[in-house]
């Protein structure tokens, strides 16, 4: 397995703000994804943990809401990780839409 992808996203919404707007916009995740994807979540404490499925492979991740910003956590297994940089790049294109 690679390295996880990690970024921050900043944003002036709130705990609260930010977690209706991921349960709201989640799903969006899996109609980036050519074919679609099912994308599973559930919340612990303040961490919101999301599988992400597609193509026979399996994403992991989580992202942490802070007050000021949400640290995302994105494990790629090992077929995916052939493509990391370029999925970095829509992750960190993406991952602020579903914010807004």
């Amino acid at each position: 397995m690679s390295a996880p992808i990690s970024l921050d996203i900043p944003h002036r919404l709130g705990k609260e703000g930010v977690r209706a707007r991921l349960d709201g916009g989640i799903g969006k995740i899996g109609r980036l994804i050519p074919g679609g994807a099912t994308v599973e979540h559930r919340w612990g404490g303040d961490t919101m943990h999301f599988t992400i499925g597609a193509m026979g492979q399996s994403i992991d991740a989580q992202a942490m809401v802070y007050e000021d910003k949400v640290h995302a956590i994105v494990n790629l297994p090992a077929f995916l990780s052939l493509f990391s940089s370029q999925l970095e790049a829509v992750i960190r294109a993406e991952a602020p839409k579903l914010l807004k």
